[in-house]
């Protein structure tokens, strides 16, 4: 047994060293059903403190652990300081394997306790510094000849800052994205979240500067708490790119909302090539029943705008169910025009997906999802479809997981194809 123990040891600490390596050469995200790929910026929610999301699964306060960090710089004998350094990194890691974190509807810092620096003077109340890093191995096996394909990627590289001012009120947030990708210059997605946010108004937060906007339910939500390695086809298309603006989020215990005016040139492509409106209510009618029914979210929205005098509109509905270790989510949205991730489109386009998942215990997550998408209404034959099974094993919480995925492929208009991904996520 004690051997054990210290080799499950030996093996955390080898699995952060070697996922905390810089890599020189990383490849765009993942995409599983066309060829408009684009980087999508790994980011907390668009909300700095751990209060319920407006457009995530309900939250709950977190439930990190708190660690008391013993002092060992007094010194027990005559120690160099790269023993006292040494000393330091071997309590850390021993700290961080006993960390639990049990809440995994929203994100979380192995090393949060020694990367927040907190000010007795000044504006400031606290800064915390952390970052997120995605990695995937992708094995797509072509459904003509069986031929198999293994590749390799760092899909995300992330680095935040995020700032409390003096009584919380007001805080900010600057999100640094450096993962490669040859389809945009390097300066153009480097700055994803730079905002500053105030809670003056009681049940509310407001958002001033570039932010990701509710598109969606799933499109808006973080990117450290997806269920699969990929995003919807719908959420890939319609949501998470960035956009410039001021954004309202409300939050009651029956409804919440999130309500913002942007310009619609997304990632700082443009200045300011026309103005977008995107809204999105969600209703929860259990949610004065302590979660004795469960939780049900019912929801839907819209975004519209111009950019370079071309009209866009995307409307969405959704409905979600959580209750015990069972949950689901359905999603539906219609584009006649769109201004997401992968680029502005006049296309009309359309499509839907339905997940469900089961908890099998504190650690391992089962769920399936049926996804189904229409690139371009005014061509026929043309449904994108893709078949995912998933297992999630959460080792620290959304701060080390590991993720396994099997999809089919299945595309009227070309040959069906599978791919089985393994990947990890880590934030530290």
């Amino acid at each position: 047994m004690i051997i054990y123990f210290y080799m499950k040891k030996f093996i955390f600490t080898l699995i952060i060293i070697l996922s905390t390596i810089p890599f020189a050469i990383a490849e765009e995200d993942i995409v599983l059903e066309t060829p408009e790929t684009s980087s999508e910026s790994l980011t907390e929610s668009d909300v700095l403190v751990p209060d319920e999301p407006v457009l995530e699964a309900p939250v709950f306060e977190s439930e990190i652990e708190k660690i008391e960090i013993p002092d060992i710089s007094t010194p027990q004998a005559i120690e160099t300081d790269n023993t006292k350094a040494l000393n330091r990194f071997s309590q850390a890691i021993d700290n961080v394997y006993k960390l639990q974190i049990e809440n995994t509807n929203m994100p979380a810092s192995l090393f949060k306790e020694y990367t927040t620096q907190y000010f007795k003077k000044g504006p400031l109340d606290s800064i915390h510094y952390w970052a997120g890093l995605k990695l995937d191995n992708t094995v797509d096996i072509s459904g003509d000849d069986g031929s198999a394909n293994n590749n390799f990627r760092v899909s995300l590289i992330n680095f935040f800052i995020d700032g409390k001012f003096k009584g919380s009120k007001e805080g900010f947030r600057i999100m640094l994205d450096t993962t490669p990708n040859p389809s945009e210059p390097f300066m153009q997605h480097l700055f994803q979240d730079l905002y500053i946010e105030t809670k003056r108004i009681p049940h509310h937060r407001i958002l001033v500067g570039n932010t990701r906007p509710g598109v969606g339910y799933e499109g808006a939500g973080s990117a450290y708490t997806l269920p699969f390695i990929s995003r919807s086809q719908i959420s890939r298309h319609f949501g998470t790119a960035r956009k410039l603006g001021v954004r309202v989020m409300g939050n009651y215990s029956l409804l919440d909302y999130d309500l913002g005016g942007y310009s619609s040139g997304t990632q700082f492509s443009t200045f300011f090539p026309g103005g977008e409106f995107d809204g999105w209510i969600n209703l929860k009618p259990l949610g004065k029943t302590n979660g004795k029914y469960g939780k049900l979210t019912l929801g839907g929205g819209i975004a519209a705008g111009q950019r370079d005098s071309e009209n866009f509109t995307v409307i969405g509905a959704y409905v979600g169910y959580r209750y015990k270790r069972f949950w689901t989510k359905a999603e539906f949205a219609n584009a006649d025009g769109s201004n997401g991730l992968t680029g502005f489109s006049t296309k009309q386009r359309q499509g839907w997906y339905v997940t469900c998942g089961y908890r099998i215990n504190r650690k391992l997550e089962a769920l399936v999802r049926y996804d189904e998408f229409n690139p371009d209404k005014n061509i026929s034959n043309n449904n994108k479809r893709e078949y995912t099974a998933g297992l999630n094993y959460y080792i620290k919480g959304q701060a080390l997981k590991i993720i396994l995925n099997y999809v089919f492929c299945q595309n009227q208009s070309s040959a069906d194809s599978h791919r089985i991904l393994l990947g990890m996520q880590i934030a530290i």
